[in-house]
């Protein structure tokens, strides 16, 4: 069900209108429960029970790893029950396909598996609930919960709605802590707004109209392609997913925010990073400290030297680049935003820009710097739109060779700038209001600002498109 249906919007406006009757208050759990339900249930029914088997799994063993005796024993049944989950259904086909004979047999059975809508989400919220069980352990805590009080609480962080399918990744302590009855008037209504406005705006108007220009990137279109129009779809699909993600995300925490939940930020205007590192505290924001509190610190981080930081910045990325998607494609993205943090790592330290030109020269070094992080990030997004790795290095190589052959710039793409400028401009306002150049003027005319993207949601939206992450 997509955020941007008038389905998905009839489910939330029903939903709300019976959660906040004083009748219902006192079962407000148990009517996110069943809206949780019905949500994964309409597009991939066949999958809820696997959906609701998950999530007792990691009630139980969450349950164990807390409050009962052998909470090791638990806690590792937890974590490695959802990795084989997610191996099974998410990887079963590339396994198969790489080793295995996809004709008879295992190999066969593994390549019928179908990929249930957002498991890669889910199984990393039990992975997390699992693993702060067993941590919480060790703390000071009050009476043991029944069992099935747990199990509900479980059950509704594992399923809430606005951020089952993908994300933001909550931590489930973060998130149970907020479990309780709510009242209409402790509702940020400004809040909500302001994410739902924005978040609608980026993916139905940028996202959504910007996909009609990048289509052309797929093989075997991009071979007729001038360089500058192959230069201009690639910086055009990084604006595209961009707004798509990012645009999820806020209208998830819209969503939450009006049921009286917070979820985490997830995008902080990555686009203007000045490092890789930076970059990465910046974009998918959730991912990026679940990599780094439960894979990274448990490889060691940077506690055993130089040589062995590197190697778990590596494995680090490419378990995550793997993690977006079943295709060895996906393994290469990560390597590629591995190598570069090591390697900025190893020659910059901690310094805030990749590139250095002295203590006279801080502005251009910064400036320069963003646009380098932005140019490799936006080279690597290629194999997000091409999974195929050869059609992607083909896609490279034809920038170089495709230069005089046709038209340099399609006049037919350059609406991508337009839809672009939006983004560019989002950017920019934060860059400028954080060094005080234009704060003034920023926040007097904000309204006006969200006044333009709501007429332009409801008068210039594009054709209704799948979320991009939703394929993870």
């Amino acid at each position: 069900m997509l955020f941007n249906s008038w389905t998905f919007i009839g489910l939330m406006l029903l939903t709300a209108t019976v959660y906040y009757l004083p009748l219902f208050r006192r079962v407000q759990v148990w009517l996110l429960l069943l809206s949780g339900f019905a949500f994964y249930a309409y597009d991939s029914a066949g999958m809820l029970l696997l959906l609701i088997a998950s999530a007792l799994l990691n009630a139980v063993t969450g349950y164990g790893a807390r409050y009962l005796r052998h909470a090791r024993l638990y806690a590792t049944l937890g974590v490695v029950l959802n990795l084989l989950l997610l191996a099974m259904f998410k990887y079963g086909g590339m396994i198969s396909s790489s080793f295995f004979d996809t004709s008879d047999g295992v190999g066969h059975l593994l390549c019928m598996l179908p990929l249930p809508l957002g498991i890669s989400f889910y199984t990393f919220s039990g992975i997390s609930l699992v693993v702060d069980a067993y941590r919480g352990k060790a703390q000071e805590q009050g009476a043991r919960p029944p069992f099935m009080h747990y199990v509900r609480e479980t059950l509704l962080y594992i399923t809430f709605f606005p951020k089952l399918l993908a994300g933001p990744i909550a931590k489930s302590k973060e998130f149970v802590a907020q479990i309780g009855q709510k009242s209409l008037s402790d509702v940020d209504w400004t809040k909500v707004f302001k994410a739902l406005v924005t978040g609608y705006f980026l993916k139905m108007v940028i996202a959504d109209n910007m996909k009609d220009f990048t289509f052309w990137m797929a093989y075997p279109y991009f071979e007729y392609r001038g360089t500058g129009s192959l230069l201009l779809m690639v910086f055009g699909y990084s604006i595209q997913i961009f707004a798509d993600f990012a645009g999820y995300s806020l209208i998830a925490i819209g969503v939450a925010a009006i049921f009286g939940y917070k979820l985490p930020t997830n995008f902080y205007f990555p686009y203007i990073a000045s490092s890789f590192r930076e970059f990465w505290k910046r974009w998918h924001i959730t991912l990026s400290q679940f990599l780094m509190e439960y894979l990274y610190i448990s490889l060691g981080g940077n506690r055993k030297g130089k040589s062995r930081t590197y190697l778990n910045l590596l494995l680090t990325m490419m378990l995550g680049g793997l993690w977006h998607g079943a295709a060895w494609s996906y393994l290469v993205w990560g390597t590629w935003h591995g190598l570069w943090l090591a390697a900025e790592r190893a020659l910059c330290g901690r310094r805030e820009n990749v590139i250095s030109l002295g203590a006279h020269f801080q502005t251009l070094s910064h400036w320069l710097s963003m646009m380098l992080v932005f140019i490799m990030v936006s080279m690597g997004w290629l194999l997000f739109m091409l999974p195929d790795f050869g059609e992607a290095a083909h896609y490279v190589q034809c920038i170089f060779t495709n230069y005089g052959k046709t038209v340099f710039i399609d006049p037919k793409l350059l609406p991508i700038m337009i839809y672009a400028m939006p983004v560019v401009v989002y950017h920019a306002m934060y860059y400028f209001r954080e060094r005080g150049w234009m704060q003034r003027y920023v926040l007097r005319y904000d309204y006006l600002l969200y006044g333009l993207m709501l007429f332009l949601t409801a008068t210039n939206s594009g054709s209704a498109g799948s979320f991009v992450y939703f394929q993870f």
